[in-house]
């Protein structure tokens, strides 16, 4: 979280309030059910007319923002990479890394959640009771969950291109948002900069108001989450606060895997050097990404870890870092992937293999072109939640126990900008493992790395990239 709302001013930080918020509307919602019975009068009353309505206007806050937040993010990362015919064989590969190594940790969180289950953690007369609360939503599920899987395929490919990007703002095609954001941004690098210069300043501005908008809703959060898990906890007791628990050590344990298995196999077989040692020299961005839940606050101290732990050369480190904090995003697709899964089947979607592979596909699209603000991401996992109808009251679960796990991926995301630098200037033949100092901070170069042509300057795609970035 970034300084300007992880304190909210009275003393508490936001994300204390927020677990706060949860305790305090979990613990009156259990005992609500356990005291009262969740078919009490006093608890339907408080669910329809206190609870409810204060957490449907925290849910409908994000919704608001969700297409625009996509499209404004999208396309200024696109357009802060300069003109994309001379990004070059650097940024290819820099580029090409980052969504290598974040599919493969979104298929690897889909393949953890799927093989552990937390949603089973509820007994069966939980879930049919979670179900029937939901049953008016139960033919649109199943006619959605239908219609996805009939038309998955070529007509997927084809829809991704909208024939009005509007229309598809108002109908909530996020995958055609992100295409005309994407191609939104290509464009204006390929125009004259005097003419392209006040719309990205416009896309600049969106961007901030944006941004300020969500900090309203996340200074909204502690309330919103009471009142939504009292509603599901005063209806379903214990046995949801399980199965939170559970949600919580899979999304942990699937990110633990990701750097033991993904990233450390590629630092041995792709970079040369052992994960070990490159774990001990990155120690101290890892600690900072960790305590900080802030790609941004962090890049600082990535690239002196980079430069005088690693000896990778400043120009390489210059680059790869700060477009890394921005697009190689490992950690939240993980997070995103595991989310969405786990709330559809607690609340009774059951996805197909091919709409599991447009979760993967989404969980790697929304992750790259997340705001860089505290809780950026929670719009645009609602948004995913919303393609598949799952209730938004899921989302409390996410919210109640995001520091931690915001604190875990964050720290994922920067050992993954870390790995693609090493990688980088490996595959560039300007360093190797050799090249490590012998002390952490004792670097010696005689001669710079020299600039090319398809070798931005780090100066320049720095402060392209500033203020874009994000845990």
């Amino acid at each position: 979280m970034s300084e300007s709302i992880g304190n909210s001013g009275s003393g508490m930080k936001l994300h204390t309030k927020i677990l706060v918020g949860l305790l305090v509307g979990a613990s009156l919602g259990i005992t609500a059910n356990q005291t009262l019975g969740a078919d009490h009068t006093v608890v339907q009353w408080v669910n329809e007319y206190v609870a409810g309505p204060v957490g449907q206007i925290f849910l409908r806050l994000l919704f608001m923002i969700v297409m625009p937040l996509v499209f404004a993010s999208i396309a200024l990362g696109v357009a802060g990479l300069g003109d994309i015919r001379r990004v070059g064989r650097v940024g290819g590969k820099a580029i090409g890394y980052f969504l290598v190594t974040t599919a493969l940790a979104a298929t690897l969180g889909l393949f953890v959640v799927n093989l552990a289950r937390p949603w089973e953690q509820i007994s069966p007369k939980t879930r049919g009771e979670l179900l029937e609360r939901f049953s008016g939503e139960a033919a649109t599920k199943v006619t959605a969950s239908a219609t996805a899987t009939a038309e998955f395929g070529m007509n997927t490919l084809v829809s991704i291109v909208p024939r009005n990007p509007i229309k598809a703002a108002v109908d909530g095609d996020m995958l055609a948002v992100i295409f005309f954001g994407f191609m939104f941004g290509a464009a204006l690098t390929l125009i004259a900069a005097h003419k392209a210069g006040p719309l990205i300043r416009g896309l600049e501005g969106l961007n901030e108001v944006v941004i300020k908008i969500v900090e309203i809703a996340m200074r909204l959060a502690p309330y919103g989450v009471a009142g939504l898990i009292f509603g599901v906890t005063s209806q379903f007791g214990f046995d949801l606060l399980r199965a939170i628990l559970a949600f919580v050590l899979v999304v942990l344990g699937a990110l633990l895997l990701h750097v033991i298995i993904n990233i450390s196999l590629i630092l041995r077989f792709a970079v040369g050097v052992s994960p070990l040692r490159f774990y001990g020299r990155i120690r101290s961005a890892l600690i900072t990404a960790f305590s900080t839940s802030s790609s941004n606050a962090t890049l600082p101290t990535a690239l002196a870890v980079a430069e005088q732990n690693l000896g990778i050369p400043p120009q390489i480190a210059g680059f790869v870092l700060p477009l890394g904090s921005t697009m190689c995003m490992n950690g939240t697709a993980i997070f995103e992937g595991i989310t969405v899964i786990f709330l559809a089947e607690l609340f009774g979607v059951d996805l197909s293999i091919p709409q599991m592979a447009i979760v993967m596909v989404m969980s790697v699209l929304t992750a790259v072109g997340a705001a860089g603000v505290p809780g950026g991401s929670i719009p645009l996992l609602v948004g995913i939640l919303a393609m598949f109808r799952v209730p938004p009251e899921g989302i409390a679960v996410v919210l109640g126990v995001d520091r931690i796990l915001d604190m875990s991926r964050t720290t994922v995301n920067v050992c993954g900008d870390l790995s693609a630098t090493a990688f980088v200037a490996r595959s560039e033949g300007v360093w190797n493992s050799s090249m490590i100092p012998a002390q952490e901070g004792a670097v010696d170069r005689e001669t710079p790395l020299d600039e090319s042509p398809g070798f931005p300057a780090a100066s320049t795609v720095g402060a392209e990239r500033d203020g874009i970035s994000r845990g």
